[in-house]
């Protein structure tokens, strides 16, 4: 994070910085509002200001006329492998599973972002993930008491809640439409493949950053 910038300030760069990754233009007041949920479009106008006059932006003549510093000399962004639905056994990125490549910048996730994975169903439905949605998955084999993750369970791939206390694991949806899943280690194989680290949406502006510090 710019040292010199806000919280909030941050989250409306994030925000530009991941549509002009995505679509190659600044989105609209409209956009950045709908996108955070602030209150008005003065209000992500004034972020905006804010952003130029400490040069986090640069605003060009038109009227979408911004972009980062620097942008036409920086490197193309990373291809980040888009994961559709997995192959029984077979490893996340494996390449039957890979769908396609998308110019998605990993460094705009925290932590760094080493694949997409395409949702199927609605179980995180009220965490904000929904069917189709495209979510940025950091690989790793751990993860912390309440973290949405990428689980393996036996031939299976799911993203869920990972719950684990007194020696128990389980995983949780976020829809009461689902049950919790309960991990006994003698009858599933069980691993983690990456911690969820933001959410794309195909058909709309990228929604939101979901961290945890």
């Amino acid at each position: 994070m710019n040292s010199a910038l806000t919280a909030n300030q941050q989250r409306v760069l994030e925000c530009i910085q991941r549509h002009l990754t995505l679509y190659d233009r600044a989105p609209t007041l409209r956009e950045i509002s709908e996108n955070l949920g602030l209150s008005s479009h003065s209000s992500a106008q004034d972020y905006v200001e804010a952003l130029v006059r400490k040069g986090a932006l640069e605003r060009l003549p038109n009227h979408r006329g911004l972009r980062l510093p620097h942008r036409s000399r920086a490197p193309a962004a990373t291809q980040l492998p888009l994961v559709g639905r997995v192959a029984a056994g077979s490893p996340i990125l494996a390449a039957e599973n890979v769908e396609a490549h998308h110019g998605v910048d990993p460094d705009l996730f925290r932590p760094r972002a080493d694949y997409l994975l395409r949702v199927v169903g609605l179980s995180m439905r009220d965490a904000g993930i929904l069917d189709g949605d495209l979510i940025a998955v950091h690989r790793s084999a751990v993860a912390d008491h309440g973290r949405i993750v990428v689980a393996r369970i036996d031939d299976d791939v799911t993203v869920k809640q990972f719950e684990h206390r007194n020696g128990r694991v389980r995983l949780l949806p976020a829809n009461p439409d689902f049950s919790p899943i309960d991990i006994d280690p003698e009858r599933h194989a069980f691993a983690i493949e990456g911690l969820y680290v933001g959410l794309i949406r195909p058909d709309a502006f990228a929604s939101k950053f979901q961290r945890r510090e």
